[in-house]
This record gives C-alpha cells, structure tokens and sequence, in this order.
C-alpha cells in the first residue's frame, strides 16, 4: 500500500510538471507572437512587439541601432560601392545583409523574402514597394526630413515608442558636440573660419545646411566663412572655381576622389586661396566623408575625427 501512495505521487508530480511545462510553452509562445500597433505615414500598422529579423531599406539602420534595434538586412551601403558598408557603420551592421542603396526605389524582393524578416523598414522613397514587401513581413513606411537629421531619429522613435531613448542620445550627441567645438575654437580661435565641400567632375558641392557642413556649424558652432552660399534644400550649393574663390575660408575641408582631387590641385585658382597657400587643407576620401555627415552614427564619429584632423593641421 505504501508502495502504491509514492508512485500516485509521482504521477501527479509528473502530471503537474508537464502541465507546468506546457503552461510556459504556451506563455512563451504568446509573448514571442505578441503584436503591437504603431502609426507610420500611411496609418496604423501591426508590427512584432520585439522584432527580431528587421529589413531596413530605409537607409536608416544606424537610427535603428540607437533605438536598441540589430538588422539582418539592410540599404545602408557605401554611396560609391553598393557591395559594402561605409567604414563608420561596418560594426554597427556587422553580420547584415546589404540589399542595395537606400536611395534606390526598388530592391531584390527575393532576396528581402529569403532572409525572413518579421519587420521591414522602408521610406517613401521605395514607397512603390510597399504592397509587395507587405506580403512578407509587416512593412512600416517613414517619411524622412531632406535637412534636419535630428527630426529622422525622432519619428522613427516616435514609431517605434522608444522617444525617451531617443531623446537622451540627442541630448548627449548634443553636449559632446558643443565640448568639441569649444576645444577647436580654443585651439584656432573663436572666428577663424572653416568650409567643407565635394569635389566632383569638376563642380564643387558646398556643404552649408546639411552633413559636414552641418556637423561645423550647427553642432560644433564653429565660424562660416563670408562669401558661403546657402544652402535651401536637400541639393548641395554648386560654385566654379571663381565661387570657391570668393569664399574666404580659414581652414578647407576637401572630400574627393583621387582623380577629382589631383585636378583640383593642378588648377591656378586653387592653388591661388589663401588657405591652400598656407598649408589649410584637409583632404578627405569621398567615401566615407561624403555621407558621413548625413548618419547619425556617423556625426557623432565626426566630432572625434575633425578635431583629430584639425590638431594635425597647421
């Protein structure tokens, strides 16, 4: 009889560990599957509370990263090699897939659908895909700013409800930026002037409002030279070597390649700047510099490099 009480016992003992087991599974399960709504630009759209395989077309993915976010797809390739990423983001988005530029309208759809995304990130630039990307995976649509970088971060945190840690990398991006700016300015002094623009078949970009130039000015405060052009809209402004030489720049940030950069200095006008003559000029890779200044990883590498190459400077 006594025998028969201990195995009654373990058989209840077993029966309850398995209904507890398959209690957790179910729970576990259920939190897995657990949806929450969010509002993009078309309306409302039901995405995986915590995503795990994220497809970001967007271009976007070191904002994802901030938000606490890892992607297995993404558009944020070099602007002059599609193959790669651009070397300010290769940690960040070590392991992902490159599926294109995100400044193309359409991708590889099959590709997009062999990595199995439970969430895809798109802007309205690939908003023509939008219906067929839906078919995959939930699919969330951000419209993005041409000039103001910091109101991007802010509505994908606003998407994604994750707007309180948004704001404090801001705030912090905010007061490292002001720190290095002040440092420069104690080294070269409070007016001296700095410009930064893309030398390209032969133009010359001029970056005022947006990526470098906005890294200088905005962030950093440092002193615009007179003579700059403004900048209105996402184009940069465009000047022929007599507008780069109305420009009366203290310090000149050059990004170009190496066939752009070695006609830039073969040219008398040039040669003839004071800034050039004084030995003023920080040639830059056009990758990454180019776009570097338009992520928001990026910038915040920026503000560490330009000091660097500053103190290098005469």
């Amino acid at each position: 009889m006594k025998n028969r009480g201990i195995l009654k016992a373990m058989i209840v003992t077993c029966m309850a560990s398995m209904l507890l087991v398959g209690c957790s599974s179910k729970t576990s399960e259920q939190e897995v599957n657990k949806t929450v709504t969010v509002t993009d630009v078309r309306g409302e759209v039901e995405i995986p509370e915590k995503p795990e395989r994220i497809v970001d077309l967007s271009g976007n993915s070191d904002i994802l990263s901030i938000l606490g976010y890892q992607v297995i797809g993404t558009a944020n390739s070099d602007a002059y090699d599609y193959t790669k990423f651009p070397s300010y983001l290769e940690e960040t988005l070590k392991g992902a897939t490159i599926l294109g530029y995100s400044m193309q309208d359409t991708m590889d759809v099959e590709a997009i659908m062999n990595l199995n995304p439970d969430l895809i990130v798109i802007s309205t630039v690939q908003e023509k895909m939008y219906d067929q990307l839906s078919e995959i995976a939930p699919t969330v649509m951000v419209k993005l700013e041409a000039l103001d970088w910091k109101e991007d971060v802010k509505a994908f945190a606003k998407v994604f409800n994750k707007e309180e840690i948004a704001t404090t990398w801001l705030d912090d991006y905010a007061a490292k930026s002001i720190e290095a700016g002040d440092k420069i300015k104690e080294a070269k002094g409070v007016d001296t002037t700095y410009l930064s623009f893309l030398a390209s078949g032969g133009q010359f970009y001029v970056f005022d409002g947006a990526g470098f130039g906005s890294v200088l000015y905005e962030d950093m405060g440092l002193a615009k030279p007179e003579g700059m052009p403004e900048q209105s809209d996402i184009s940069l402004p465009v000047v022929t070597y007599e507008g780069l030489a109305s420009i009366q720049a203290d310090y000149i940030f050059v990004i170009a390649t190496d066939e752009d950069l070695k006609i830039l200095e073969e040219n008398a006008i040039w040669n003839s700047l004071p800034a050039v003559k004084e030995g003023n000029i920080i040639n830059l890779a056009s990758s990454p510099y180019f776009v570097q200044g338009y992520s928001s990883i990026g910038r915040l590498l920026l503000l560490d490099e330009i000091q660097e190459m500053l103190n290098e400077a005469k």
